[in-house]
């Protein structure tokens, strides 16, 4: 059964706000200490906002398009995290392993851990939003 629009922007609330504080969090913690002495001299800086939220928005999108939408029919939360944590490392790679071949002074220890946290931020954002989005169908289902 295909979600309905409403699921679809709930899943996409869900999966944004939980992506948003784990990574305000990650941020907070890891800038100072890898970030900062590592690719301090790359940094901006002031954040770019726009950019940013530009970042965040499309990335809910894309969380909801290719791993919690696929997940809330029959397959699940569980399936929400594996696609989830798929496709936060390919973007995460995308980014990071771009930047260590045409970077002089990237870092591969920032790459190690941006794919890490990647794969780990999108997994668990997607299960959580296919957690709380499959939960109203399922009694609907029950009842």
């Amino acid at each position: 059964m295909k979600p309905s629009p409403r699921t679809l922007l709930s899943a996409y609330l869900a999966a944004l706000a939980c992506f948003l504080v784990l990574d305000a969090v990650w941020l907070s913690v890891m800038g100072p200490r890898l970030y900062q002495p590592a690719l301090g001299a790359l940094m901006a800086p002031q954040v770019n906002w726009a950019a940013a939220v530009l970042f965040y928005v499309l990335y809910g999108v894309g969380l909801v398009v290719f791993a919690i939408a696929p997940a809330l029919g029959a397959a699940g939360p569980a399936v929400a995290w594996r696609r989830g944590a798929l496709f936060g490392l390919v973007a995460y790679a995308t980014y990071d392993l771009t930047n260590q071949a045409t970077l002089r002074d990237w870092s591969w220890a920032v790459t190690a851990a941006d794919l890490a946290w990647g794969t780990a931020v999108s997994g668990v954002s997607a299960w959580v939003a296919a957690r709380i989005t499959s939960r109203p169908a399922r009694r609907r289902n029950v009842q």
